[in-house]
């Protein structure tokens, strides 16, 4: 499945390869707290920043439960951001802060790429396996955009 990630300062939105829309993320409130939402609207996980931006870590909320924390294990050397929930542990690892590998069980499922739009503004394009996606997958580009995107803006 790919899927492309356009970023409108705090609004994500995720399309299909035809340019359909099938998710958006939209920062809610003053904090640290993005809902994904489904094309009618309905939210369907909460992606929440609970760690500062030397050490960035990240909470999936499921129906107001923890479905998955995710944890940034290096900014710079190896850059890395890990996720673990219930069954389920993911690596999203890059060499570059550009371009991530989305790992399972060490297996690699999938990919995100980063580019720059033509606004200057970051996009990703996600390619993951059929298979292995869920709803909650787009939130893996959110949390790469708000643990690397100013350092990939800066370049």
């Amino acid at each position: 499945m790919e899927l492309l990630i356009l970023t409108k300062g705090n609004k994500y939105t995720v399309e299909d390869k035809k340019g359909r829309l099938l998710y958006t993320v939209k920062k809610k409130g003053f904090g640290q707290r993005y809902n994904l939402l489904d094309s009618s609207n309905y939210v369907l996980y909460t992606l929440l920043q609970t760690g500062d931006d030397r050490k960035p870590a990240y909470t999936i909320i499921l129906n107001d439960v923890t479905f998955l924390k995710l944890e940034c294990k290096s900014l710079f050397l190896d850059p890395t951001i890990t996720a673990e929930g219930k069954d389920m542990k993911f690596a999203i690892a890059s060499k570059d802060r550009r371009n991530f590998e989305i790992q399972l069980s060490g297996n690699v499922i999938g990919h995100i790429f980063t580019k720059v739009g033509v606004s200057g503004e970051l996009q990703y394009d996600l390619d993951i396996e059929n298979t292995a996606f869920d709803d909650y997958i787009p939130l893996f580009a959110v949390a790469v955009d708000k643990t690397f995107g100013d350092m990939n803006k800066q370049k």
